[in-house]
């Protein structure tokens, strides 16, 4: 799919003074006024969940009202182009996921990943975990690569982003050979992975842990850098198989780009913060997300990392951006 500006651009350039004062550096106190945070995806999900329970504390620190918008749409784009495209003032900000660079893989986009933006902090890291039906025979990752190399054809659910790339890096890096089963959702993969009609997935930890609590699946590794405290006994792919392997969904606070530094720097704090409240970090802890933290500049770093696995591992795929 071809996501251009003019599909775009109408939620966008109807915002009132959207192309003002792009660089406008905030007089005196910040802020003065309500600091809006997009959410470019649908309510429910974990950005959106982050985003409103770090409004209030935000909220009674700075005597502002932060209102929650989601636009949604386009895998997230339509949201994040809004962000992009908003005053450099601090008064917008988008909190996204690992979706922002994992949608240079796929999609010719209506704004650049890295210079369009200025990335404030990262909020929370939720691991996946690879799953498979009670009747599937491996056990184990390593049991899994040996199964696909003695038996071609082993399948692998995908909905999209992370979760569709997730089993192509695994592939890649064992070679091994896994053929792809798109879905919408976890929803609608979940009763024909149970059913053993395909044959693994890695999706993230919340959707899948019903379903391996219930024993309707199984779950061979997760996918984050330690451990899930959902799931204790289960060994990360790095532990078990591929040292280093790491495929997590995770949140960040963007802002549009050239923020004035100290800006920047109050928004990075409070926002940590916010985050360290007791109800924020109990209320991510039952959703399987880990509060994390970190400055601009490594944040920065860590997403043109992240972007340029994802890419890659795209391209070897033979995927390209539509």
């Amino acid at each position: 799919m071809t996501i251009t500006r003019r599909a775009l651009g109408a939620g966008a350039l109807a915002l009132p003074g959207l192309l003002a004062g792009r660089g406008a550096v905030a007089q005196g106190a910040f802020p003065t006024r309500p600091v809006r945070m997009i959410v470019p995806y649908t309510p429910g999900g974990v950005s959106d969940i982050t985003a409103r329970l770090i409004a209030e504390p935000l909220s009674a620190t700075w005597g502002q009202p932060v209102p929650v918008e989601n636009r949604a749409g386009a895998d997230g784009v339509i949201g994040t182009e809004v962000v992009a495209r908003s005053p450099a003032d601090g008064y917008t900000l988008g909190l996204v996921s690992v979706g922002h660079p994992v949608n240079a893989a796929f999609y010719r986009l209506p704004f650049d990943t890295m210079r369009d933006f200025t990335f404030v902090t990262q909020t929370t890291a939720t691991p996946l975990v690879l799953c498979a039906p009670r009747a599937f025979a491996p056990n184990t990752p390593a049991e899994l690569v040996d199964h696909a190399k003695r038996n071609p054809g082993v399948t692998f659910a995908g909905t999209g982003g992370v979760v569709r790339l997730a089993p192509v890096l695994f592939a890649q890096r064992t070679g091994i050979q896994l053929e792809y089963v798109p879905y919408r959702g976890s929803t609608q993969a979940h009763p024909d992975l149970i059913a053993n009609r395909v044959n693994i997935m890695f999706d993230t930890v919340p959707a899948a842990l019903p379903h391996i609590q219930s024993g309707a699946l199984k779950a061979l590794a997760t996918t984050g850098a330690r451990r899930s405290p959902q799931l204790p006994d289960v060994p990360t792919m790095a532990e078990a198989l591929l040292p280093g392997f790491e495929a997590s969904t995770w949140g960040m606070v963007i802002a549009p780009a050239n923020l004035p530094r100290p800006v920047l720097e109050k928004l990075n704090t409070d926002i940590h913060a916010a985050l360290r409240n007791p109800t924020v970090v109990e209320r991510h802890r039952t959703l399987g997300a880990e509060i994390v933290m970190n400055d601009p500049d490594t944040m920065r770093a860590f997403v043109q990392a992240e972007m340029e696995k994802w890419v890659a591992a795209a391209r070897a795929a033979g995927i390209q951006p539509q």
